[in-house]
């Protein structure tokens, strides 16, 4: 290596260098790169990311329906509780100009971007429940634009989450169109990965064919112990829409657990208008028969995390940030609910309310089966889904999910040393040169001369997770 390049492979009995490694009897692998991490502010907080260096992770794609960029005070409102705790203030109104910001303070991984449609959405129309005008659209298309010229690799969506749920399918053509034009990617956490998966499908694939844009499911996975099994038509689905030419591939983590805010388990119209609307509601004893009516059982029109969860035991709560509470760290639903003798739907909605809807929580709603038929697939590549964490500072999180730690030694040891979901090599294409191919990483992905030296070297006969749902901060 010379500089941060690769200088020369090969036999080099007659070369020298300042520092020698002895890899003999190990694997010498291009960086793994996370399709999917949650980083980007936390790299301004504390820019050490040992979760994913530790794990052998180089490079982490970020920006899932909510990015960094483009800001305003109506973004920032929204993100505002999160940033006064860390005591981290937003400088930036652009893409652009967040990277620069990334420079100053450093950081260990390389960083790339989608701009999320939801970001694009609440800076023009907050967070409002309808459809945008002819104007504002404009200025969202104007905005996606911005993003792309700066760098963006594409625009993405997460379409569970307010305000990216109350998005219709046309409004996204239009701004994947723009992306389209800089040549970006549409990635997308899709409407549904339970009930109406079969639909959300059909509406990425939609979206990709009249934007004419490359199209990534995140994490795909099947929700809910109903629907269990039925991974092999979703993958027909996808599968079948690369035979007839479409450019559509996803992304995966090797967990059947997902984690994303408890506040996320409730109907998207509870949190129409913000934070501080959705904690009203849940203080009107009405509004609440309303939702729990509404979470006991599947829905069309959203997707039920409690529900596809089994309920109150299906779901772990994490990442509380009231002291208060911190007790309850690493309870289920269930757990807390017998502790203070109340229901689960009030106890959850009492964790909401005392946290101020910034709790976590781990939702059990996929099957292993299920999960090993989606890794296996060629056109599958891995993420987290996880921010970087440390094991002290502001980023240590005791009861995390433990992807954040864990998650590509888990693939490689559990899955495939132990499992024999497939060959070595082709688990590896699967971290490395399959994910630069598909974000157009230019130099990254292989070990070649003038390549970027990204570079992870494990053992692989020791390789493994050792972070587990209840000790999930364990390094590999």
């Amino acid at each position: 290596m010379r500089g941060d390049r690769i200088a020369a492979i090969g036999k080099l009995d007659d070369a020298q260098a300042k520092r020698i490694i002895d890899a003999s009897g190990l694997v010498v692998s291009p960086g793994f790169i996370d399709m999917l991490g949650q980083s980007e502010l936390d790299l301004l907080i504390d820019n050490r990311s040992l979760s994913k260096l530790s794990q052998g992770i180089t490079t982490e794609i970020t920006g899932e329906g909510a990015s960094v960029a483009p800001q305003n005070a109506l973004t920032l409102a929204q993100l505002q509780p999160g940033l006064d705790q860390y005591h981290l203030k937003v400088d930036w109104s652009t893409l652009d100009e967040y990277f620069k910001r990334l420079e100053k303070t450093g950081t260990p991984l390389n960083i790339g971007t989608y701009v999320g449609a939801a970001q694009v959405r609440e800076a023009v129309l907050g967070d409002a429940d309808r459809a945008p005008t002819p104007e504002e659209l404009e200025k969202m298309k104007a905005l996606t634009a911005q993003a792309m010229r700066d760098g963006a690799f594409g625009i993405s969506t997460a379409l569970i989450y307010p305000p990216g749920h109350y998005a219709k399918t046309d409004e996204l053509i239009e701004l994947a169109k723009v992306a389209a034009q800089h040549g970006g990617i549409y990635g997308t956490h899709m409407r549904s990965e339970g009930q109406s998966e079969v639909a959300a499908i059909e509406e990425a694939l939609r979206i990709g064919r009249e934007a004419h844009l490359p199209v990534e499911i995140f994490h795909l996975k099947v929700s809910g112990k109903s629907r269990w099994g039925s991974m092999p038509k979703i993958v027909a689905m996808i599968q079948a829409a690369r035979d007839k030419g479409q450019d559509v591939s996803a992304n995966m983590y090797p967990y059947v657990a997902g984690g994303t805010a408890l506040a996320s388990s409730l109907p998207p119209w509870v949190a129409e208008g913000g934070t501080n609307k959705l904690l009203a509601r849940l203080q009107d004893h009405t509004i609440r028969t309303k939702i729990k009516q509404e979470m006991a059982g599947d829905h069309p029109n959203w997707e039920n995390l409690y529900f596809d969860s089994g309920g109150p035991s299906g779901v772990l709560v994490s990442g509380i940030v009231n002291p208060d509470l911190k007790k309850f760290d690493g309870k289920t639903i269930a757990q807390i609910a017998a502790a203070q003798k109340k229901p689960p739907l009030d106890a959850l909605f009492d964790m909401v309310l005392a946290d101020k809807a910034q709790t976590g929580a781990l939702y059990f709603i996929a099957d292993e089966n299920d999960l090993r038929y989606g890794l296996k697939q060629p056109w599958t590549s891995l993420c987290l889904d996880a921010s970087e964490l440390s094991l002290d500072g502001p980023l240590f999180e005791p009861h995390s999910h433990p992807r954040a730690f864990g998650a590509m030694p888990r693939f490689v040891g559990h899955y495939v040393r132990d499992g024999h979901l497939l060959p070595l090599e082709q688990a590896i294409r699967k971290m490395t040169s399959l994910p630069a191919q598909r974000e157009r990483l230019r130099n990254r992905g292989l070990l070649k001369e003038s390549y970027f030296a990204d570079i992870t070297i494990f053992d692989p006969a020791n390789i493994r997770d050792k972070a587990t749902y209840e000790e999930p901060t364990q390094l590999s």
